[in-house]
């Protein structure tokens, strides 16, 4: 449960040396998501900064599997009560001597990322040692990284992109990664220059963001060549053009590694994230699980051609495991078309998730926390789109008759209990929510509705009146 710091890696490479397996944490975890995460993926050891004991300690009777915690920093700043042992991450060592490799293979677990839940709670996609090393191999390949290249991404190591997608092609190229403490307009093309960085990965809302920045002479003075991500906007020739680079996208996730590339020897088709590589075969399919026609929209499934390029399942969830791969394949649970020459362009999601800042967001457990206030009786969770693309996450609230309710008291609720990409931005007061007749929510009809007049808005000049 790190921040991005050479501790992470230092953790992440050590636990691979000696055979264990490295289950990354998001420090923005508390509440129930922390101690679910902890759970499933059976930690034992967990290493974490000062700053993060105190979410540990007010979950710490819940956590089943936990016998010691790292603490990289000042272990007096961690004030950890229980009877958890903790130590400091500087004086562990290995007793004085060598610790011995330990045999693995590469189907062999290395790596437990967290990935968002949609209709239920967040898993841990476990990866093997061959996904982390074959994944990178694509990269180099496709993206034609070289050893003189310096790959920025300013991300967290506990997602794809820093740890997978950045660390382990620059091992892998023979170049170096460059990681950033955390994502800033104001500081990005400083560390851009400052690490002379070729190449840099964008996700979501981070590109409009930079584009959004004043024009500066300077703007296209910098090292980049070429950056990758999704999705690349409509202003994209506008922004190679201010910025000296190349953008290029592509489609993935934690469960699929990448198995589409756009060709870098083609031009840009608008609106596509390109093509699928040979290592994969991606097919569309409809909801019985039948390929497509050629133009029709359909569910992305995958199947690799090659052993462990995918996720070996979600970790300590088989049952979930097992329905992500029905019939052979793996399901992504997103939507997309084809063109005549194989060109996917992405339509949409099937899953309840809500896309906030680069984050996959469970509406599932946004729904958990905010039906745990006391003043509310029922509440759906589901993205609007946001100025900045991609979504903000908006809840629909039934609150109890009898209360007073104040939109202020439920933020506060949620900031103690959940990620801060996770707390909603937008409140609106129903007297019931929209359901079929079998009870489940019309979410389509909440989120066709948007943002009203009576919605209640967490970051307006002024807050509004309490209901």
């Amino acid at each position: 449960m790190l921040g991005n710091s050479p501790d992470f890696i230092q953790a992440w490479f050590g636990a691979n040396k000696i055979g264990a397996i490295c289950a990354t944490v998001n420090t923005s975890f508390r509440g129930p998501a922390l101690v679910h995460m902890l759970n499933i993926q059976g930690a034992q050891v967990l290493v974490i900064v000062p700053e993060a004991a105190a979410a540990i300690e007010a979950v710490a009777d819940q956590l089943a599997h936990l016998k010691l915690i790292v603490v990289c920093g000042d272990v007096s700043a961690a004030s950890l009560a229980g009877n958890i042992p903790v130590v400091a991450f500087d004086a562990v060592d290995a007793g004085g001597g060598a610790v011995a490799d330990h045999p693995v293979t590469g189907s062999d677990i290395a790596l437990l990322l967290g990935t968002s839940g949609t209709t239920g709670r967040s898993k841990a996609c476990a990866l093997s040692h061959t996904y982390t090393v074959r994944q990178a191999e694509l990269m180099v390949e496709h993206l034609r990284l070289t050893p003189d290249d310096v790959l920025y991404c300013p991300f967290p190591l506990f997602h794809l992109d820093a740890a997978v997608l950045t660390v382990m092609p620059a091992l892998v190229s023979g170049g170096v990664a460059a990681i950033g403490e955390r994502f800033s307009v104001s500081r990005f093309w400083d560390e851009v220059r400052a690490f002379e960085a070729t190449v840099f990965d964008f996700m979501g809302a981070t590109l409009t963001m930079l584009h959004n920045a004043p024009l500066l002479d300077d703007d296209a003075d910098n090292p980049v060549r070429l950056a990758w991500g999704v999705p690349v906007p409509d202003f994209a020739r506008e922004f190679e053009s201010r910025f000296g680079l190349r953008l290029v996208e592509l489609y993935g996730s934690t469960d699929a590694g990448v198995p589409v590339y756009e060709p870098l020897d083609q031009p840009r088709r608008p609106g596509s994230c390109g093509k699928p590589i040979g290592a994969y075969d991606v097919r569309l399919f409809d909801a019985h699980d039948c390929e497509i026609e050629t133009g029709a929209t359909g569910e992305i499934v995958v199947r690799p051609n090659e052993p462990d390029l995918i996720a070996s399942g979600y970790f300590g969830m088989p049952e979930e495991t097992l329905a992500a791969r029905r019939n052979l394949w793996f399901h992504t649970g997103d939507l997309a078309r084809a063109d005549q020459d194989g060109y996917l362009y992405f339509v949409g999601r099937l899953k309840d998730a809500i896309r906030r800042r680069g984050e996959n967001i469970s509406a599932f457990e946004v729904e958990e926390i905010v039906k745990a206030h006391p003043n509310v009786l029922d509440v759906a969770a589901y993205g609007v789109p946001s100025e900045l693309t991609e979504d903000d996450v908006m809840v629909a609230v039934v609150p109890h008759p009898s209360c007073t309710f104040v939109y202020e008291d439920l933020i506060a609720f949620c900031t103690d209990r959940m990620a801060a990409y996770m707390v909603p931005r937008y409140v609106e007061l129903v007297d019931d929510l929209p359901r079929t007749p079998t009870e489940k929510v019309e979410k389509q009809i909440l989120v066709a509705r948007g943002v009203t007049a009576t919605t209640w808005d967490r970051t307006a000049t002024r807050a509004g009146p309490s209901a």
